[in-house]
Order: C-alpha cells, then structure tokens, then sequence
C-alpha cells in the first residue's frame, strides 16, 4: 500500500528569478559550484600524498572528524529535517545555529538548498527531478549517465535549480532563513577556519593548523559532498524498498552512518516529515538521535513522529 505523508503542497508559481534564467549569475553559479567540486579533490589527492610520506596527525583525523559531524548534521538535522520538511521545530537561535553549520558543509545557500529538496520531492524520479539517476537512456549506458547526473552532474550543469518563490516560499519571508542565506560566504569561510583554530589549538603550532585545515577543510568537503551526493544517486538505485512511495527511493543501510541517518531513504520518502528516517529499532540514525537529544533538553518541540500502527499499514 502506498504511503502520502507529502510535504505541504507549494504555493503558486510567482515571478521566475532571473538569476535562474540562464544569465549572468546563473554562470557564476555554475562555475562555483566546479570549483566546490574540484578543488577539494585536487586537495585530497595532495592530502593523500603528504599521509603516504607520514606527515598525518591523529590531530588532523579528530579536527577532521569533529568538523565533518558538525557541518554534516548542520545539512541532515537544520537544512532537511527543520528547514525542508519542518519534522520539529526550536527557538530561533538554534535554528541560525543550525542553518549556519549547514552552510559551512558548502553544498548551497539553504534557500537554494531547500528548494531543490522539495522539488525533488513533488516530482521524484519523475521528469523535472533535479537529481533522478531514472530516465537518462536505456541499459547500462543509460544507468552509468544517471547515476553520474544524480551524483555530481546536476550540480556541475546548473540547469536544473528550482524556483525558491515556487517551492520556498515561506523561508523567503523567515528572517532567521534569510539571514542565514545571505551570510553564505561567511559561512563558507567560518568551516575553514574551524578546523584551522582546532589544529593551532591541539598541536600549538603552525603547521598543525595548516595540516588541520587540509583534513578538516578540504579533504572533509569532499567526503561530506560525496556521502550526501551519493543519497541522490545511489539511494535511488539500490537497496530495498520498504514502502511502496511511487518512485525509486530506496534504503541502503551501510550509508547510514556517513550520512547521519539519512540513506534510510525509501523511509524518509514513504513519510517525509518524520524527525526519525531510521524507523525500525535496528536502523541507525544518529540525526534522529541528536533531535531527540534537543527535545529532552526543552530545545525542540512538535517533533513529528511516526506511529507503530501507521508503520504496519504502509508495508503492508
């Protein structure tokens, strides 16, 4: 039996932005998102050397690992759980808080961010999905282009943004939201930072601080990219369904830890605004975790859940 837990319905179309037509922004667009996509790679590869002739540090691994769970749940618990489908709700400094880590994952603005997770979600695996691997030419050429397009291609293109007065309406006029997405720059730089300040103060010198920046800077952009990209991809071409939700959403359990809970995606589309995507006991979800973690301190309230009998009646 198919499940309808849909995020709200967006409101009409209003004016198209210009910055999505097309023009002179949108190549600007564009060519930072190759940037945000190459350059950590080119990163990584130096990293790789530099770890291969015994320059690593266990202080370069911890900065690295603290600053990809920061800007990681920033993404899964602000920008999709709160921003996108509003599965709880908090006061408005953590909501900045949380826009504010999400932004430093460098995956967008949360404006820009949000809309394409909606759009994705009203046409999912459908014609006008941003993402979809489905639908790019028949057998395993077609599979390998859709896969490639879900995973980074999309981006890289930068012709299939959604419209934000179409499917974000509502955080055009939340200041909170706003701020956030207009601050993107700084953002961008604070995640560079961090993990720089974190370095100098482990190691107490310089060039502990620059190590601390390649790992936790570059090399944890990278990875963070890729686990989220790989939600897009391979998420909706392998593993199993649960849910019958009318598109290819599926679950892929050893993406769960990379991704905070978030490759629990046939879940996630069979009832999107659930705080928790890791529905069955056994199924991690350390998004959820922190969630429940901020409703037992009175920081986070209306925290939608799921119930057992309504989980039962889907499957079956």
């Amino acid at each position: 039996m198919a499940t309808s837990s849909t995020i709200p319905s967006p409101p009409p179309v209003q004016a198209a932005d210009p910055s999505l037509s097309g023009g002179r922004q949108a190549r600007l667009d564009q060519v930072a998102n190759v940037v945000a996509m190459t350059v950590p790679l080119g990163l990584l590869g130096f990293a790789a050397w530099r770890a291969w002739g015994g320059a690593l540090r266990w202080s370069d691994l911890v900065v690295m690992a603290i600053v990809y769970s920061l800007t990681g749940l920033g993404v899964t618990v602000g920008f999709h759980r709160l921003f996108t489908h509003r599965s709880f709700k908090t006061g408005s400094a953590l909501r900045f808080t949380l826009g504010a880590l999400g932004s430093a994952a460098i995956e967008g603005p949360l404006i820009e961010w949000v809309s394409n997770h909606r759009k994705h979600h009203q046409l999912s695996d459908e014609p006008g999905d941003p993402h979809s691997p489905h639908h790019h030419g028949p057998g395993a050429v077609g599979a390998l282009r859709g896969l490639l397009h879900a995973h980074v291609g999309w981006i890289l293109r930068g012709d299939a943004a959604s419209t934000p007065e179409r499917y974000a309406k509502d955080l055009l006029g939340d200041p909170v939201a706003r701020t956030v997405d207009r601050l993107f720059l700084l953002w961008l730089l604070a995640g560079l930072a961090l993990p720089f300040a974190l370095g100098a103060a482990l190691t107490g010198a310089l060039s502990g601080a620059l190590t601390a920046l390649l790992w936790g800077g570059a090399v944890r952009i990278f990875l963070l990219h890729h686990a989220t990209f790989s939600i897009n991809s391979l998420c909706h071409f392998f593993g199993r369904r649960a849910y019958d939700t009318g598109d290819e959403s599926r679950n892929l359990a050893w993406l769960s830890l990379p991704t905070f809970g978030e490759a629990w995606h046939n879940n996630h589309h069979a009832f999107p605004t659930s705080y928790r995507h890791g529905l069955r006991r056994w199924q991690i979800d350390p998004s959820a975790a922190v969630i429940r973690v901020l409703e037992l301190l009175g920081l986070a309230w209306d925290v939608v859940r799921i119930g057992d009998a309504r989980l039962e009646r889907a499957a079956a």
